[in-house]
């Protein structure tokens, strides 16, 4: 018998079908692309913790052996921490053709994964977005797009911060994508807590935001929540502002573009606040983990 296109797990498929919140969780954060060991695995056992203790099945979305799978059974846990290649939705057909032995999902890649199986809210850190010089390079993180496409609703804490935020604010208001603050007034900076970009539109109630999440998926696409880092783990404001400034310039003076700027600018960023913007970003991760868990089971019975 073949085997399906997308594994489910039985705790998820069973959630789904109970009408039971599902949050979908990527997989690159975990993997060497992502936190360094011990982190990721302090952020994989407390992002999976926060989406159950709020009443929600986590649902972590990967490539493993060649095979799409949405739910990674626990005994696969310790594959999420190793090496990996990275899957963005456009690679999700070569990592399946080609039997990848760990695809690590993105943003853009948890989506669409998300929404094949019917799995309504994904969490995340920090999306990616518009690059600084972008308009030489065009620049364009996928994930903006899989945002609007899929009817799936993101929370994240903004997006990285060393990419051209305002930008990427507007990139999302030309795709449609209502951003909405999760009890905020400003777009998040991942890491830091504002980015002196305000927000169009801010949601202080966990049932008003399922019932606007609901509208939207019945129009077939999707949104952005952004909720800040806690404020007890954020980074200092002036001195992430002072390490992002001296990393961009690095990274402008190696000449470093693309995808490889995300690692240097976060590894640098690490340096410079001696290590605290790991943490930071653990706490991220488990806060929006626990916002998405909230939503999903407020979702029920709609």
């Amino acid at each position: 018998m073949p085997k399906p296109m997308i594994e489910v797990h039985p705790e998820v498929a069973d959630a789904l079908e109970a009408d039971v919140g599902v949050v979908a969780l990527e997989s690159t954060v975990t993997s060497n692309l992502g936190l360094p060991s011990p982190a990721n695995l302090e952020a994989l056992e407390r992002s999976l913790r926060a989406v159950r203790d709020a009443g929600a099945v986590p649902a972590v979305t990967a490539v493993l052996d060649g095979q799409l799978v949405v739910g990674v059974d626990e005994r696969h846990h310790e594959r999420l921490l190793g090496v990996a290649q990275k899957v963005a939705e456009r690679e999700l057909p070569i990592a399946v053709g080609q039997g990848w032995a760990f695809g690590a999902t993105t943003v853009s890649a948890s989506l669409a994964l998300a929404s094949s199986v019917g799995v309504s809210v994904f969490a995340t850190g920090g999306i990616g977005g518009v690059h600084r010089g972008a308009e030489h390079t065009a620049d364009v993180s996928a994930d903006l797009g899989a945002i609007a496409r899929h009817g799936v609703a993101t929370v994240s804490a903004g997006a990285k911060s060393f990419l051209d935020l305002p930008r990427t604010l507007e990139t999302l208001e030309t795709l449609g994508v209502p951003v909405i603050g999760w009890r905020s007034d400003e777009l998040p900076a991942f890491t830091a807590r504002t980015s002196g970009i305000a927000l169009g539109h801010r949601c202080d109630d966990i049932d008003e935001l399922a019932s606007i999440v609901r509208v939207q998926r019945g129009l077939g696409r999707g949104l952005l929540i952004t909720n800040p880092v806690p404020e007890a783990d954020a980074l200092d404001q002036d001195a992430h502002d002072a390490a992002l400034d001296d990393a961009l310039t690095e990274a402008a003076r190696r000449k470093i573009t693309g995808a490889a700027v995300t690692p240097m600018v976060l590894g640098r960023i690490a340096e410079a606040t001696a290590g605290a913007s790991v943490p930071a970003n653990i706490a991220l991760l488990e806060h929006n983990a626990t916002v998405a868990g909230q939503l999903a089971v407020a979702m029920t019975g709609s």
